[in-house]
């Protein structure tokens, strides 16, 4: 008897298109491996986007037995989640070194998205104290489900999750990641995409792009038209969740729109259209369109100058003891939050490189800093983005004097002068010229977009009377409201693991009701 994916196109062949869903919506008839037949529901469900949302999402779905179709643009899966290399938060975890409590976590990411807490940039008919409290709401719905979150992956995946690290912008570390060489996005996306492919409900269409949200009549959305790698036009019916991430490399369309005064800076992203007027058209409202996150260190490659798409510079190198120097001296506190640090870069005059906006910032750590994040400091060595050095290397007395005073500050014998109270595994006491570090050149970044569509805490995209669209949930950057002005590092993963669960999870309630 033919697998279940052998045996649907034939189906495609013998029924007309509109049967399909209906098909798919039924108990199928399976063989286990014994060669029982057996029936198993196989209720569809559509997953748009292949990072950490998208497969957060399918993985929950698939638990509840139903099955998924993951649409993905690219031709490998991931997305920007693989990329990932500071970790996931999670609060309080058994993990962490001291105690902390998602309240803490809570104050940290209020605190984090600062005046957008006050703004009503939605056209949504409602109050600006009801705004807020959907925005709280939101953020105490990332905070409280943070441990949950990570135990799922550590747990429930096998993900090693067991180092944690003090990220800018954090009061406690809280920062996940595992001990060995291989960074957390790649751990965690490698990890979920093994288990996806291993189940027979669930289909990858790589190479394959959304171009339209299929909505009925009576509003309520069902399914997607998407393009194939081959130009041909396809539809799928069913449930849909949008893990598509944001535009931060849409620089000529909907960034270009909502924040022309990036025009020049380089990206973290690659330059692909944003996907939110797919959402828009079936009466999703949008919010903080305008909140970018600038990150205050993507590399500049010394082979390529100006290139417009930077590696990222992971926040870890600063957590575990990195410090930043421009024209040889300190200037900023290295923990603060994103928006705080690249606000300070900024205000100084950047270097036209071929049509790109590049600031020479160069951040700089000791052996006991580099030993902490040797899987990462190595993979940037080996591209060329870091290179050993003496610390004669990077200035003369001045910079010498700036790096002892660090170092004083993380021994404990002074005050930082910059606020610092956390130096990670900065180890090096008395600083000469002959000081070995390890050094490369940064420059802010387009990193990532707070805005997006609504959602409620159940991952319902609302329209623009704050009402759920039927047959639509989001989760991860495509959906705004989460982080206000500015996101804290780690937060991104661990955004896109509880709203993914959760918007499988109601998901899978709907269908049981089908």
């Amino acid at each position: 008897m033919p697998g279940r994916r052998a045996f649907l196109p034939l189906l495609a062949l013998t029924f007309s298109v509109p049967l399909i869903p209906r098909l798919y919506n039924r108990l199928l008839t399976t063989m286990s491996q014994d060669g029982a037949t057996t029936t198993s529901p196989a209720k569809l469900a559509i997953v748009v986007g292949s990072g950490l949302a998208g497969l957060s999402a399918a993985s929950t779905l698939l638990s509840h037995h139903h099955a998924v179709t993951l649409i993905e643009r690219l031709p490998k899966p991931g997305g920007n989640s693989i990329k990932a290399s500071s970790g996931i938060n999670g609060a309080p975890t058994r993990f962490q070194p001291i105690p902390d409590m998602d309240d803490a976590f809570y104050r940290d990411t209020l605190r984090s998205a600062g005046s957008a807490l006050l703004s009503t940039t939605t056209t949504m008919t409602t109050t600006m104290t009801t705004m807020r409290e959907r925005r709280e709401d939101l953020i105490r719905t990332l905070t409280q489900k943070s441990k949950d979150a990570v135990y799922w992956l550590a747990d429930d995946k096998g993900v090693d999750l067991s180092k944690v690290a003090q990220l800018g912008g954090h009061s406690r570390a809280r920062t996940h990641r595992g001990a060995g060489p291989t960074p957390p996005g790649a751990a965690i996306v490698t990890t979920l995409l093994k288990e996806l492919n291993a189940d027979p409900n669930f289909t990858l269409l790589v190479s394959s792009t959304v171009t339209k949200v299929l909505q009925g009549d009576d509003g309520v959305v069902t399914g997607v038209e998407y393009t194939t790698a081959d130009g041909g036009k396809k539809e799928v019916h069913g449930p849909v969740v949008f893990a598509t991430g944001g535009f931060a490399g849409d620089s000529k369309g909907t960034l270009k729109q909502y924040r022309p005064d990036l025009a020049g800076f380089p990206s973290t992203n690659e330059a692909w259209p944003g996907s939110t007027p797919l959402l828009t058209a079936v009466g999703a409202q949008l919010l903080d369109m305008e909140m970018v996150q600038v990150h205050p260190t993507g590399f500049v490659d010394p082979k390529e100058p100006g290139k417009p798409v930077k590696f990222l510079a992971a926040e870890v190198l600063r957590g575990e003891g990195g410090l930043m120097l421009r024209d040889g001296k300190r200037f900023v506190n290295e923990l603060e939050t994103r928006q705080h640090i690249t606000d300070r870069i900024i205000a100084t005059q950047p270097e036209d490189v071929n049509g790109t906006k590049e600031w020479d910032i160069k951040i700089v750590l000791d052996e006991g800093a580099y030993e902490s994040t040797k899987s990462h400091v190595g993979f940037y060595l080996f591209k060329g983005l870091m290179r050993k050095a003496t610390v004669a290397d990077l200035g003369g007395d001045d910079t010498v004097k700036a790096i002892q005073q660090f170092a004083d500050a993380a021994a404990g014998t002074t005050a930082d002068p910059f606020g610092r109270t956390a130096f990670g595994h900065w180890s090096l006491k008395d600083v000469t010229p002959d000081s070995v570090v390890y050094v490369g050149q940064v420059t802010p970044v387009v990193h990532f977009t707070m805005g997006g569509v609504v959602i409620s805490r159940n991952a319902e995209v609302l329209d623009s009377e704050g009402q759920p669209i039927p047959g639509v949930w989001a989760a991860g950057e495509v959906s705004g409201g989460i982080h206000g002005a500015n996101r804290l590092g780690g937060s991104s993963l661990l955004e896109c693991v509880v709203f993914g669960r959760i918007a499988g999870e109601r998901v899978a309630a709907s269908l049981r009701n089908v």
